[in-house]
């Protein structure tokens, strides 16, 4: 599954909110204030349609409470990690792990020194 960043920051922002409190009930505006605390401004309108965004992949869920909607996320970090992880390795590597593995093994130093 393909996400992009601002995608990628509210997924995280999801995913550190339910560290704090797994129960809560997470709206659009709790992401908005979150990404602020962190130094991501970003309309509240492009935080929704982002969100709908993630809706559409089935990676939030949007339910309603009373008069106001909110959004769970379905799946954990690792999840998605692992998730993005067999994605790369399909699209770069035909599938192969072992290719994979060796390739981030002979990069890491360059990827260490940027």
């Amino acid at each position: 599954m393909v996400c992009g960043s601002l995608e990628i920051e509210i997924l995280n922002t999801f995913w550190n909110l339910n560290s704090i409190n797994e129960d809560k009930d997470i709206s659009i505006q709790d992401v908005v204030d979150e990404l602020s605390a962190n130094g991501l401004e970003r309309a509240y309108t492009t935080i929704k349609t982002v969100m709908d965004r993630l809706v559409t992949k089935s990676i939030l869920v949007r339910y309603k409470v009373g008069k106001k909607f909110f959004y769970k996320v379905t799946m954990d970090k690792r999840e998605m990690a692992l998730d993005m992880m067999k994605e790369f390795t399909d699209n770069f590597f035909d599938g192969n792990y072992t290719e994979m593995v060796r390739f981030v093994e002979k990069e890491t130093d360059e990827l260490l020194v940027r």
